[in-house]
């Protein structure tokens, strides 16, 4: 399951012609509904950045992400084009129909003041976190998401192989400035990103940079 290939696919959409389009700081979160049929972009804008992601049914919030049915329905840990993107009801969310990055993670979670102790070094645990994200955008966007809602996302560019052994190691990135990756949605979704302020990984290089979405119709 480790050995997903990498499966490189450019998009014919033009950013010209979306119907939208956000640049997201480094470190800062996002929330944003995107409907049926519509196409999501995320693009890497400067290279080796982890954008972290949950998605849920719009309409129906308990319905979200499911890490362990997506894996299991492609029989991958890696996502990249042509993978489909399941729910806890095993539904399909989304379809990545486009990829120049190739491999994102399913497996390395969202970095919280408890990972990063563990991960790196007690005097760590008050730093900035994609789970601070989470919660402070999820509060005020009052949309019916809790802390309960928070399950393991989704780390589009991010590299986190498995060892031989069964570990997990965060490695350098595989992703490059204006790389992107495009999901087209199968049902109305709500996005949940952390652009996420990791310092202590060199996922980013040490260095949170922008991420651009952009949607079309």
């Amino acid at each position: 399951m480790n050995a997903t290939a990498i499966r490189i696919q450019e998009s014919p959409l033009d950013p010209a012609a979306s119907v939208y389009s956000h640049d997201l700081p480094s470190g800062e979160p996002w929330l944003h509904e995107v409907r049926k049929g519509q196409t999501l972009r995320i693009v890497d804008l400067e290279g080796n950045q982890a954008a972290d992601v949950i998605f849920f049914n719009r309409h129906d919030t308990d319905e979200h992400y499911s890490a362990t049915q997506t894996i299991l329905r492609q029989g991958g840990i890696y996502l990249t084009t042509g993978s489909v993107l399941y729910s806890n009801e095993d539904r399909p969310l989304l379809t990545i129909v486009a990829d120049t990055c190739g491999r994102h993670d399913t497996l390395g979670g969202a970095c919280a003041a408890e990972s990063n102790t563990v991960r790196y070094a007690l005097q760590k645990k008050f730093m900035h976190s994609c789970r601070d994200n989470y919660l402070q955008c999820i509060q005020a966007a009052d949309v019916g998401l809790g802390k309960a809602d928070l399950v393991p996302n989704v780390n589009f560019f991010m590299n986190v192989p498995v060892t031989a052994d069964g570990h997990l190691k965060f490695d350098d990135g595989v992703s490059g400035p204006g790389k992107y990756v495009e999901l087209r949605a199968e049902m109305d979704i709500w996005v949940l990103v952390s652009n996420c302020p990791q310092l202590n990984n060199p996922c980013n290089a040490y260095n949170p940079t922008p991420v651009r979405f952009l949607i079309w119709d």
